[in-house]
Order: structure tokens, then C-alpha cells, then sequence
């Protein structure tokens, strides 16, 4: 990763008309569906576009810091994300003013062939993420599940997210060495503290929706309420009894 900002994006070729549904990174189904129901009876046929990946299952790890205060530092990565940048090409019925020439994210990353038996993907592709996004060394056995796994887009996509998250103390001493790709030749690690992570979603400063959950189910698991700053053991027992963790497990991935 290099210590320079982006300046803009340049569109060197635009393959779409000359390529076909089943290539590239992204493939796209276009099918034409029937519902069958119960009772006998059909809709009517229609179309829909599915857009898929070779593994359509990728892990969202959150990392935190806890210092003596109690106060926690979540890790994100600021990561360039040309379909967002490239928004100010499209013509839009409202005008996106915006210049999204980076967007601030927790680490994540595609579940690959290779990580391992079902139930240690996700666990196996957070630790690989995490040393190649930030440069933070956690083993495997270190990551915590934050719930069951969501759906960000299943109009369009038949992605899965799994989302975990690990306490982070060991850093490299070099920047983080990212996949290789152009797409993380820039870019750089951010500390920011829980809450106002939280709050900076919400104010579309950090408009990515994976985040915003993922940041949410972390205060949840740790016991910290971000609307009080404070955590659930500080409260009075008479607010704690009706405190809830809304299902989350603290179990390893």
C-alpha cells in the first residue's frame, strides 16, 4: 500500500456491449421465472437479473481495541471503491454531489477455495483479511461470530455475509501488504472510536451498510450501549434485567 492519495479515475475502455453475461468478475444471470403455489396455480412468467461472484459467501470482520478507560477503537479501512466513485458519471433525478474517492470500511473479504473445512472459512478468510487490510495479526481460533449471516443485496445479488470479530493487538511493522490489486494500492488504516463510528454512519460519512451492522452487533456482543456511552454492568439493576443481547453468541467462528 503506497502512501499517496487518489486523484480521480480514469475509464481506459468500456468492454460492456462486447461482453457476455457468464465473464469477468461478476457473472450475471438473466432468467425468466414462474412461482408455482400450493394451491395449484402460477404467476405469470418474468424476468430477473441475479449478479453472482465464483463464491458468493465473503466474511465481514470487525477489529477492536479496549483501552483502561474502557473506551473502544474500532479498525477500518479506507478502501477505493471505483462503482461508488464512478456514480458521478451517471445522471441521476436528483444530482449525488458527492466525490466518493474513498470510502471507510471494516475489513472484509470473498470467502476463497482453500480456506477450509465449512466450519473454519470464515474464521480462516478473517485472519487472512485482516493481515492483508490493516496488518493486523489474529489467528483463526481468536475470531468471535457476531450473529448469523445477512443478505446486503437479495434483489440483485445472491451474496451472504458472515460477520465475526476479533480484538486486535498485534500489528506489523510494515504497512499492510494488501491482495495485489490496483484496488488496494492506496488507501490507509483508520482508528475511530466506537461510537463515533456508529454516528458517522448515520451521517452517510461512512455510507457503507456492512459497516454500520457490523459495528452495531460489536456493541451488542461487548455489552456497550453507544446511545448512554456506557456499558450494561454500569446501569442499574433495575435497567440491566431488561437489557437483551438480541440473540447475538460470543462463541468462536
Amino acid at each position: 500500500m503506497r502512501e499517496i492519495s487518489l486523484d480521480s479515475i480514469e475509464i481506459v475502455e468500456d468492454r460492456t456491449s462486447q461482453s457476455s453475461c457468464d465473464e469477468g468478475f461478476l457473472r450475471l444471470s438473466r432468467l425468466r421465472l414462474k412461482n408455482l403455489y400450493s394451491d395449484g396455480s402460477t404467476s405469470r412468467v418474468y424476468s430477473c437479473d441475479i449478479a453472482s461472484r465464483e463464491s458468493s459467501d465473503a466474511v465481514v470482520a470487525v477489529l477492536y481495541q479496549k483501552n483502561e478507560k474502557r473506551k473502544i477503537n474500532v479498525i477500518l479501512r479506507e478502501s477505493l471503491r471505483p462503482p461508488i466513485y464512478l456514480r458521478k458519471f451517471k445522471v441521476f433525478e436528483q444530482a449525488d454531489t458527492k466525490d466518493y474517492k474513498h470510502l471507510l470500511e471494516v475489513v472484509a473479504g470473498v470467502i476463497e477455495l482453500g480456506d477450509g473445512a465449512f466450519t473454519r472459512t470464515f474464521a480462516t478468510r478473517a485472519s487472512k483479511e485482516a493481515e492483508e487490510e490493516v496488518g493486523c495479526l489474529i489467528a483463526p481460533d481468536d475470531f468471535h461470530s457476531l450473529g448469523g449471516e445477512s443478505f446486503p443485496s437479495p434483489g440483485i445479488s445472491d451474496e451472504k455475509l458472515y460477520f465475526c470479530f476479533g480484538h486486535a493487538q498485534n500489528f506489523m511493522s510494515d504497512p499492510p501488504p494488501g491482495d495485489g490489486g490496483p484496488m488496494e494500492e492506496v488507501g490507509r488504516v483508520v482508528f475511530v472510536e466506537l461510537r463515533q463510528a456508529i454516528e458517522r454512519c448515520r451521517r452517510a460519512e461512512i455510507p457503507d451498510m456492512k459497516t454500520e451492522v457490523a459495528l452495531l452487533r460489536l456493541a451488542d456482543a461487548l455489552g456497550y450501549i453507544p446511545q448512554l456511552d456506557c456499558y450494561l454492568d454500569e446501569l442499574p439493576d433495575s435497567l440491566r434485567e431488561r437489557y437483551s443481547s438480541l440473540g447475538l453468541e460470543s462463541s468462536n467462528c
